[in-house]
């Protein structure tokens, strides 16, 4: 019987490319995605409709609202930028989520017995946001193992698991592709239009449309600026 593992899953291309690493590397995937109050629904959805399609016995979504936070364009009337990724974080960082979101799934695990969390963060084709980097993640593991019933009883060890962490996204997209990630199914706008179209100018497609791009490969997602 193969291990339980929990993948933090947002339908966008890396967690969904993360969920297929773990099914690959042989563990039973329980996919957890939240609700936290993003200005748009389409991920979420997405989510929602193929989580289980993609590979994950379970489908978890937390609902909590960050908006009372904000501070961030994912989460206020702040405006999205489009100008291109710059050197500095960006208004799109959201204060404390991969925190929070490890947070609930560290809970979850121990509830389901796995000692084995996937999180897509990427800390060479990203945005810059502090909670994508290494050394956040070894704090968050050693920490996970000092604050649960599970870590301090030493019924196992938590072990945080980032495979995308030193890829390009290139090199996320063709993992993908060989593991058969079909990326229609994805999404990555931070600022879609109502139906859900992408719009080709945040960071977000920026990186996805590059990564792509450097791949050999067409992005099968339609863009306004398409």
């Amino acid at each position: 019987m193969s291990e339980k593992a929990v993948i933090l899953y947002s339908a966008g291309l890396d967690s969904t490319t993360c969920l297929a690493i773990a099914g690959a590397q042989g563990f039973t995937p329980f996919a957890i995605s939240f609700d936290y109050g993003q200005r748009h629904r389409h991920e979420l959805n997405l989510a929602r409709a193929n989580a289980k399609k993609m590979g994950a016995v379970e489908h978890l979504v937390v609902a909590f609202d960050l908006r009372q936070v904000g501070g961030s364009a994912l989460t206020s009337e702040i405006s999205v930028p489009k100008e291109g990724v710059g050197q500095e974080i960006p208004v799109t960082y959201v204060p404390a989520r991969n925190t929070i979101f490890l947070s609930f799934a560290l809970g979850w695990a121990e509830v389901l017995g796995a000692f084995d969390i996937f999180i897509g963060v990427n800390a060479l084709d990203y945005s810059g946001y502090p909670d994508c980097r290494p050394a956040f993640i070894e704090s968050y593991q050693k920490m996970a193992n000092l604050a649960t019933r599970a870590g301090v009883e030493g019924k196992g060890r938590f072990t945080i698991h980032t495979p995308l962490i030193n890829m390009t996204k290139s090199e996320i997209i063709k993992q993908g592709i060989a593991l058969g990630v079909d990326y229609s199914q994805t999404h990555s706008c931070y600022d879609p239009t109502p139906d859900g179209l992408s719009c080709g100018y945040c960071d977000s497609c920026r990186l996805r449309l590059k990564g792509f791009r450097e791949a050999g490969l067409t992005d099968p997602l339609l863009y306004t600026n398409s």
